[in-house]
């Protein structure tokens, strides 16, 4: 169980700070339920990107309203990013009027984002300490593995929040699903969506290997779809060429709403370790995931029955030969090429059974 320290009196209103990625969002949703858990009559701001504020407006869950970070160094922005001084005075004078009971940082080691929580004038502050940042009133020591969810919930323990949720969970909408049901509408047999497209090379698992899961789950008979946004298009058409069998390439045609209702409908998701895997996860879908050895320490789901990862142990540059413990080549390759289809395509298959 997770150490908790006692609730803070009097908390109306609550700030998080989580300004960057879908996954990392998602990631943060068990701690976010466990605060509202604990303080349920406080509004819960979250301090985030303009994505995290259209995908979030009008939809029920832990979060009550999206305040968009403007470009701060190490926080929405690169540390050497120029950016306008005077937009950020006023953003931070807004946010004293603001009264913040809590303000937590829950996002990284926090050598710029401490600094920032601070500057919210909130009562009381917690959140991640790395070596090289300055304290909060409450801190977490940040270590790079831990798992990610854990990490989230353990800082929301230092301001009295109880474990709730084991597993992030995200409220599906009725747009949601209108959406997902205007590309691609409900169909007589289950639904396996892949999705090769991953942020970075290392993640990146082989188009002909997902080609051979999609094989395989339409030959169970469940119907694939795969899925990307359109700078993935070239990666999706390849596994397409590369599929014996017809699949539903929905490329650019769903908003990241319309990608949540779709991945509900589905019985199992194959992905990278990329947003839309951890998305699936959160919407309550079988997942299997493919990940690299130091990865799945911080990001894999805590739970078996539905989610699969499937580990690349890897530590050598396959071009290169040099270790990549510590210090990196610069050689810019894929390092889970070597996870073998049979291995994902069996839990796929698993789960797409145990899903009938």
């Amino acid at each position: 169980m997770l150490p908790t320290a006692d609730l803070v009196p009097g908390v109306r209103k609550i700030a998080v700070l989580r300004a960057n990625a879908l996954g990392d969002f998602i990631f943060t949703l068990p701690a976010l339920a466990a605060l509202k858990a604990a303080y349920p009559r406080a509004e819960m701001v979250l301090l985030a990107r303009q994505f995290h504020r259209d995908f979030l407006q009008g939809r029920p869950g832990p979060v009550d309203r999206v305040v968009v970070v403007p470009p701060y160094p190490g926080v929405g922005a690169p540390e050497d990013q120029d950016v306008d001084p005077e937009q950020i005075d006023r953003f931070f004078e807004a946010m004293r009027t603001e009264d913040f009971d809590l303000a937590l940082q829950l996002h990284g080691g926090g050598k710029n984002s401490n600094p920032f929580a601070r500057r919210l004038g909130a009562r009381v502050t917690a959140g991640l300490r790395a070596p090289d940042a300055s304290p909060l009133d409450r801190n977490v020591p940040y270590v790079y593995f831990q798992r990610e969810q854990l990490r989230y919930l353990e800082v929301a323990g230092t301001v009295g929040a109880p474990l709730v949720p084991i597993e992030p969970h995200l409220i599906v909408t009725d747009a949601d699903r209108a959406e997902a049901s205007s590309v691609l509408p409900p169909i007589d047999a289950p639904l396996a969506v892949i999705h090769p497209g991953v942020g970075a090379i290392d993640r990146r698992w082989p188009e002909e290997k997902f080609a051979a899961v999609a094989d395989a789950l339409y030959a169970a008979g469940a119907i694939v779809a795969v899925t990307g946004i359109e700078s993935e298009r070239e990666i999706v058409e390849k596994v397409a060429r590369c599929a014996r069998v017809p699949i539903r390439n929905l490329t650019g045609r769903l908003s990241l709403n319309g990608l949540t209702g779709l991945l509900e409908r589905a019985a199992v998701v194959v992905a990278n370790d990329t947003g839309p895997h951890h998305l699936a996860a959160a919407v309550g879908t079988a997942t299997v995931g493919i990940y690299w050895c130091f990865n799945i320490i911080n990001a894999d789901p805590n739970t078996r029955t539905l989610h699969r990862p499937v580990v690349s142990w890897r530590l050598e540059c396959p071009i290169c030969g040099a270790s990549q413990v510590g210090k990196n080549c610069d050689h810019n390759v894929s390092y889970v090429a070597d996870v073998p289809a049979e291995e994902v395509t069996w839990h796929a298959l698993d789960l797409l059974q145990r899903q009938r």
